[in-house]
């Protein structure tokens, strides 16, 4: 049965306390959430159990599962650490790894200075391509994030509203082209 709406499930890549992550990751949601195509649902690992590595039945949290197997697409918000992605976003990719099999991503980088999380994106993608998905070109870099949100996580940058909705727009046309290849094409 065919659906409407195109699923995202928006991925905030750290568990660190203070993260300014957080409201990159908050903005892409209320972004999303005003499309009326698609349908968000947003993943903070804080709520999920990560405890183990690996992708066995006993590393997934079935919560995790359920929003993987959901998703026709991904819109990772992540910090960058030391010019890589958070070990915690690591380990939530692992452990569901048939799920993202031919499915879409955005990527959106965050960092207090000026490259946005652009090392991290780089570094992400050969980990992205082993998972089989397929990322947008449409990149999202929150640059020196701690002038573009106030203490209070309010947006101070008007300017990465048209980012992230661009970002949203490469990503739906590719979820939902993937999407019609997985549910059309015999495997």
């Amino acid at each position: 049965m065919k659906r409407d709406k195109i699923h995202i499930a928006i991925l905030l890549g750290t568990t660190r306390t203070g993260r300014r992550s957080e409201n990159a990751a908050l903005l892409v949601k209320k972004i999303g959430e005003q499309i009326s195509e698609i349908e968000i649902k947003y993943v903070d690992p804080k709520e999920f159990s990560f405890s183990l590595d690996g992708n066995n039945p006993e590393t997934q949290d079935t919560g995790y599962t359920e929003i993987t197997t959901w998703a026709d697409g991904f819109f990772i918000v992540t910090p960058e650490y030391n010019h890589g992605y958070p070990g915690s976003l690591k380990r939530m990719l692992d452990t569901e790894y048939k799920n993202y099999f031919y499915k879409a991503v955005a990527l959106a980088g965050v960092s207090i200075g000026m490259f946005g999380g652009a090392r991290c994106i780089e570094a992400l993608q050969p980990v992205i391509r082993e998972l089989h998905m397929l990322s947008t070109a449409t990149d999202v870099n929150f640059a020196r994030v701690t002038t573009i949100f106030d203490d209070e996580g309010k947006l101070l940058d008007e300017s990465y509203i048209k980012r992230v909705e661009n970002s949203y727009r490469e990503l739906i046309w590719l979820a939902q082209t993937l999407r019609d290849g997985r549910e059309n094409i015999e495997k």
